[in-house]
């Protein structure tokens, strides 16, 4: 790869011809196309960052920001195939998220995009005559849907996803306006268009069900899920004043030059543009954006006008009117606001409105100034500068100053500056400047137009034309190194002039075609130039003649440059190739692989050397020229580079192209050093400015100085009047506020006195209260102290208590830590006899139950066996149950027609499914119970009943589907009726009508046969008028019917409108019931869930009413007996035989109660069992029921 690295700086211009192309990437960010990658650019720091178009790409199509603003998708069309490329807008750079290039659809191109709210699916709508709608899951690149849109190959304009649900989408276009809905992995259209159809250009959703749609007959519509709600119309109108508009051309006659009576631009297809400019009374409205309070919509060329939600239901009112302002600086101001708005968007706080134009001109405007004078016309502004609009054809740069002059086919020529990345001169003219050439002072300016080649000083604010010479579609000139000749080409002659005197030096003739390119040598004695011919000359300045020549007719060149030593000539022409030529002789043909150079530039050190291609794209190789693809390539422009230039010290390239871009290039070694080369002298800061200028400012400036003397002197008198207006005033209230002084002294005497008198007496109540305080705490301490000596008593006669009943408590204490330690002592004896009784039965138990285990083994073999024979057998019965219903159901399906009489088919089968579904609850029962036996089996179970469940629910959305084709089919029947009707009316008048005329004929030509006889043909004449004029009754009839057919249709459209609702409302009906069975459904499984709970509560219940009886058994069993060692003296536990005997007959008790609430438990489920039975079968599952074991054995 080459080490030399162009980075890509700054870029003037905007492509208006990409769909939805400006967007607000934030508050103060915007995202545009401009050549053949996107720019973010910042709105307060006026800096830009590139977003890169793909490799080989042949420019794009459209634009779409995701709602969360972190993507952005690109349709573009790289080597002729179409492709989506999504960016991630969070990182730094921009990195390519996803690519979309294969597709499983025909498709050309994709000429709009969308991304839905949540920014995880996106749209795209393919152009004619495919006119496919895509919808994907973009992060996957999973394909979910695909429709087409329309079959009649119109052009469709812009899809939209509903700003509240991803499923919904939004078309318009020529007679299209479509939504569709994304159900079942299916785009569906779910509205019907009426009326005469309209070619709808733009839309915009303002709710999640209202989408407002413009036509190109200036009429707004409003649709409400799919149905017409409001509708306006929009009339052109003119600027708000003519005279305005004359006195503002006449005031800038001085900055506007206008051609000649002879200029052959005046030609007639301007006014034929501005006579259909004229008829074309109804605007086109190509762009609508919302926000808050309404939304905006252009309004024809320079027209945006903003709408507002009035108080009524439906409707919007307009609310003000923002027009494009005139250019004063443009050839014609009264046609330079006639520009079609491509695209608006709000930023995020909708404080600002930012449109495109077909001019490539982005503008802004501040929505608080809407606030301001509603009455005064608002007007929008520039985002920066004015942009060009058409191909650029000249560029150039100077050496004194940092600026580049270009000239492009709108017939404007500006002054860029490449340092601050402004726009610091432009002006238009009447006809188109092919070339431009700045001189190396950066004051003066050569221009080629069509008619003559103007030399122009570059003023303070303006440019204006010095001196005319009469070369005729000059398209390409430039000034020389030092300044002082400069070339001019007409055709295939290159005139040389002196810049000083204007003659004409030299004239170098020897081109047999048109010469498209000429470069000077560094010190200005040789010029390069070659042509279409495939000539490639060296001319002395000295002599007039040609040093050297390479000719190569199979070659049409387009662009030549030399090198500093002028020893090197480089050529680019249509060969694909680049040449290098010295002494006459080409040394090295450079190949291009597949592409054609259009433009070469070598830098001033030598060791770069730069080409434009017709693809749009700029290489960077390093001299000498590598023979192999060792070159960095960029992508640039989205037309073929016209000019390239590099800046005298090496730092930036520039380059222009036929997409009217502009784009400043930093140039870096491969280590990111500038190649930077010595400067000695900085810029000039030097401007030019005319003496009749120079003397009218300063005649303003004298002007102003009076005026803001007399100004000085007028405030100083009317600050005199106001002192003493004011001295009166203070005199008037130092009066009235001595008055009101000695007023309030008198108050605050009398004030005085009273509070004296008031004090007096709050010291006497003082005293008083002082001495009736004393009195009474005398009063409590005297009780007080009574009532503490009672109290002591008391504490010491409890405190002798106390230590008598310590002492009690302590000697009860020690009897029975007495009593305690000899029973435990008994107790412990009785425990391990009866712990080695436990141990012989453990034994015993033990032996039974091995013998029970093997029994158990064999029982367990046994039932295994029969379980599995009894599971195949169901197994086969639900197969054979399986295929029946998948039958029944296939008979279904072609049974629509007749679906009536198959309803209690399906009743049956519902009743069929629910025994099935009872037979299949109670083998859960049996499989619950058996599962630790035949575990094995239970995934085939599973299974089955999975299968059952599919089938359940595929039964239940057939039925929902046939009663839905039903319902259509009925619809439909009943529309064909009322058509056929209508048509056998129509029918019958046209036969009507047929008889009539013939009859009419007839008689017409029986009076014709008396057209010699006047007499006879005035009375046959009268007949006719008496046989069919007086009929007018019949005419009366038809129009009655006429208006009974209005009738029918109004009353047929409300009564389709009435049934747009009542099915809407069974839709939510429908999900309120689902909700109730949901909820039923919730409450039966927390009962079952209690069922549960309680049975296991029964079991535990069951396990200690067994221990109880053991026990019982056990003690009976001791007492026949009579063990007289094992059990204490009675004596010494007297109380334990009572409380026995009271357990005994307490767990009597117990168990009669608890076989009292299993009756009850019992009966409970089965009344649940019985209602969940009879309830109709649910989307959901219910819990199985926990039935114990035990279930079918009374409690012992």
């Amino acid at each position: 790869m080459s080490v030399i690295v162009a980075q890509s700086l700054h870029i003037f211009g905007l492509r208006s011809r990409v769909a939805n192309n400006v967007c607000y990437f934030d508050e103060q960010i915007i995202i545009y196309p401009s050549g053949n990658s996107c720019v973010k650019y910042h709105l307060e720091q006026k800096w830009q960052k590139f977003i890169q178009g793909s490799e080989k790409s042949q420019g794009m199509l459209a634009l779409a920001m995701s709602p969360n603003r972190r993507y952005l998708a690109i349709s573009e069309i790289v080597q002729e195939k179409p492709t989506i490329t999504i960016y991630e807008l969070s990182s730094v750079p921009c990195k390519k998220r996803k690519v979309l290039s294969v597709f499983d659809f025909p498709v050309q191109e994709f000429v709009s995009l969308a991304f839905s709210p949540d920014s995880k699916y996106l749209v795209a709508q393919t152009g004619p005559p495919e006119s496919n709608l895509a919808y994907w899951m973009w992060e996957k690149q999973r394909m979910m849907a695909i429709v087409k849109a329309d079959i009649q190959n119109n052009p469709v304009y812009q899809v939209s996803f509903n700003p509240q649900d991803n499923t919904q989408v939004c078309i318009t276009g020529n007679g299209i306006f479509k939504l569709f809905r994304y159900t079942e992995g299916t785009l569906k259209q779910t509205n019907f268009q009426r009326g005469e159809p309209q070619n709808y250009l733009s839309h915009v959703w303002l709710t999640e069900d209202r989408v407002m749609v413009g036509t190109d007959t200036g009429k707004l519509f409003l649709f409400e899920s799919g149905d017409l709600r409001w509708e306006t119309s929009i009339e052109c109108k003119e600027p708000p004043s003519e005279v305005e508009k004359d006195e503002l051309a006449h005031e800038s006659e001085s900055l506007i030059e206008f051609p000649t009576a002879s200029s052959p631009d005046l030609s007639s297809e301007m006014l034929c543009e501005a006579v259909g400019q004229q008829q074309a009374s109804f605007p086109q409205i190509s762009a609508i954006a919302a926000y808050s309070k309404g939304f905006a919509c252009s309004a024809g060329p320079g027209v945006v006008l903003l709408f507002e939600k009035t108080e009524e239901k439906e409707g919007y009112r307009e609310n003000r009117e923002i027009r494009i302002p005139q250019d004063q600086r443009s050839s014609d101001p009264n046609q330079s606001d006639k520009q079609d708005v491509m695209c608006m968007c709000f930023s995020p706080s909708e404080e600002t409105l930012l449109i495109s134009t077909s001019k490539n001109q982005l503008y802004i405007f501040t929505m608080s100034s809407t606030e301001i004078i509603k009455g005064e016309p608002a007007h929008f502004e520039y985002l920066n500068f004015p942009l060009h609009s058409a191909a650029i054809t000249g560029l150039d740069i100077c050496i004194r100053k940092p600026l580049v002059a270009t000239c492009s086919l709108d017939r404007s020529v500006r002054i860029w500056n490449y340092e601050t990345n402004t726009l610091d001169l432009y002006k238009e003219y009447q006809e188109e400047a092919y070339a431009v050439s700045l001189h190396p002072t950066g004051l003066y300016v050569l221009v080629g137009f069509s008619d003559k080649l103007r030399l122009m000083n570059l003023l303070i604010d303006d440019i204006r034309t010095f001196k005319d010479f009469t070369v005729r579609g000059c398209r390409e000139c430039t000034f020389s190194n030092g300044g002082h000749l400069f070339a001019a080409v007409n055709g295939n002659v290159i005139h040389i002039y002196s810049t000083t005197s204007f003659e004409n030096v030299n004239n170098l003739k020897g081109h047999n075609g048109k010469v498209r390119s000429v470069i000077w040598s560094a010190d200005d004695n040789k010029l390069i130039s070659c042509g279409t011919d495939g000539a490639v000359y060296e001319w002395s300045l000295l002599t007039g003649k040609r040093e050297s020549e390479c000719v190569l007719k199979s070659c049409s060149y387009s662009g030549v440059a030399i090198s500093p030593d002028a020893k090197i000539i480089f050529a680019v022409g249509s060969d694909q190739t680049l040449k290098e030529i010295s002494d006459s002789s080409i040394l090295r043909e450079v190949p291009t692989f597949d592409v054609t150079y259009t433009a070469i530039v070598v830098s001033h050190s030598g060791r770069m050397v730069f080409t434009g291609t017709s693809m749009g794209t700029i290489r960077s190789m390093k001299y000498p020229l590598p023979v192999h693809k060792e070159f960095n390539e960029y992508q640039a422009h989205a037309g073929p580079v016209t000019k390239m230039s590099i800046t005298c010290d090496d730092q930036f390239l520039l380059t222009v192209s036929e997409d009217g871009c502009l784009l400043i290039w930093k140039v870096y070694d491969k280590e990111g050093r500038g190649l930077k080369r010595e400067k000695e002298v900085g810029y000039a800061e030097e401007v030019l400015i005319t003496k009749t200028d120079m003397e009218e400012k300063t005649q303003v400036m004298l002007e102003l100085k009076t005026r803001v003397e007399e100004l000085k002197m007028e405030n100083e008198y009317q600050l005199r009047l106001k002192d003493m207006n004011y001295n009166e005033k203070m005199k008037e209230l130092t009066e009235k506020f001595i008055q009101e002084m000695e007023s309030l002294k008198t108050k605050n005497q009398v004030l005085k006195a009273e509070k004296e008198k008031q004090e007096l007496q709050y010291q006497e109540q003082l005293s008083e209260l002082m001495e009736k305080q004393s009195r009474e705490v005398q009063d409590l301490e005297s009780g007080n102290n009574q009532k503490l000596l009672l109290e002591y008593e008391k504490y010491q006669e409890l405190q002798v208590k106390s230590q008598r009943m310590q002492e009690e408590y302590e000697k009860q204490l020690h009897d029975m830590e007495e009593t305690k330690n000899q029973a435990l002592e008994e107790l412990t004896e009785y425990y391990e006899a009866k712990l080695h009784e436990k141990t012989t039965l453990l034994e015993e138990a033990q032996d039974d139950a091995r013998q029970q285990l093997r029994e158990f083994e064999e029982t367990k073999k046994q039932i295994e066996e029969d379980e599995d024979r009894e599971i195949q057998e169901i197994k086969i019965k639900y197969e054979r149950r399986l295929r029946e219903e998948r039958e029944s159901n296939l008979r279904l399906k072609g049974e629509t027609g007749i679906m009536r009489k198959k309803e209690k088919r399906i009743y049956d089968l519902k009743k069929k499914n629910q025994e099935l579904e009872k037979f299949k609850f109670v083998l859960d029962y049996k499989i619950k119970e058996l599962k630790k036996q035949i575990e094995p089996r239970e995934n085939d179970i599973k299974a089955m009943k999975e299968q059952i469940q599919e089938m359940e629910g595929e039964l239940e959305r057939f039925h929902k589907q046939n009663m839905q084709l039903e319902l259509n089919i009925t619809e439909l029947r009943q529309k064909l009726k009322a058509t056929d009707r209508e048509m056998h009316k129509e029918q019958q008048k046209e036969r009507d009508m047929e008889a009539l005329v013939k009859r009419f004929k007839t008689d017409l030509h029986n009076c014709v046969g008396f057209i010699q006889e006047p007499k006879k043909l005035k009375e046959g004449i009268r007949e006719l008028y008496d046989k069919y004029v007086q009929q007018a009754d019949m005419v009366e009839i038809v129009g009655v019917d006429t208006d009974l057919q209005q009738e029918y249709t109004r009353q047929r459209e409300h009564l389709e409108r009435n049934l747009a609702t009542l099915k809407k409302k069974v839709v939510k009906e429908s999900e309120i019931h689902r909700a109730d069975n949901v909820r039923i459904m919730q409450e039966n499984v927390s009962l079952i869930k209690e069922i549960n709970e309680l049975r296991r509560e029964l079991k535990v219940t069951r396990t200690q009413v067994h221990d109880l009886q053991s026990a019982l058994g056990l003690n009976r069993k001791n007492k026949k007996q009579g063990i007289p060692d094992t059990v204490p003296s009675r004596d010494l536990l007297p109380s334990p035989s009572v409380l026995r005997l009271n357990v005994e007959e307490e767990t009597e008790r117990i168990i009669e109660m608890q076989r009292l609430e299993i009756k009850r438990l019992r009966d409970q489920i089965q009344g649940q069992e019985h209602v969940l039975a009879l309830r109709p079968l649910s989307g959901g599952r219910l819990p199985m029921l926990e039935i114990e074991r035990s279930h079918g054995t009374q409690p012992q």
